[in-house]
C-alpha cells in the first residue's frame, strides 16, 4: 500500500488562499534587516509567501500585509525593488 506524502502549503499574504509551497514566492527579511526574494526557500530570516501574480503583490502592499508579516514598517522604495525583482517586465501573470 502506497503512502501519500503530504504536500506543504503556505498562505499567500495577498489573496489569503493556501497553495503548495513550491508554487509560492518567499520574501525574506534577513537578520540584518535587508529584504530580498528567496527563490530557494532556504535563506535565513523571517519570511512571507506570496502568489506569482502581480495582483496579489499589489493587494499585499495595499493591505500592509508585508508590514504585518515582518512586524516592521517597510519603505516604499523596498516595495519598488521587490516588484522589479518579481515582475521585471511589468506584465501581470
Amino acid at each position: 500500500m502506497a503512502v501519500m506524502k503530504k504536500v506543504p502549503e503556505r498562505m499567500c499574504i495577498g489573496c489569503r488562499t493556501a497553495h503548495p509551497k513550491r508554487e509560492m514566492i518567499r520574501i525574506v527579511r534577513s537578520p540584518e534587516g535587508e529584504f530580498s526574494v528567496d527563490l530557494t526557500g532556504k535563506k535565513s530570516g523571517r519570511g512571507a509567501y506570496i502568489c506569482r501574480k502581480e495582483d496579489c503583490f499589489n493587494a499585499a502592499v495595499k493591505e500592509h500585509s508585508f508590514e504585518k508579516s515582518f512586524k516592521s514598517p517597510i519603505d516604499a522604495k523596498i516595495y519598488d525593488e521587490l516588484r522589479q525583482q518579481l515582475f521585471p517586465s511589468g506584465a501581470t501573470s
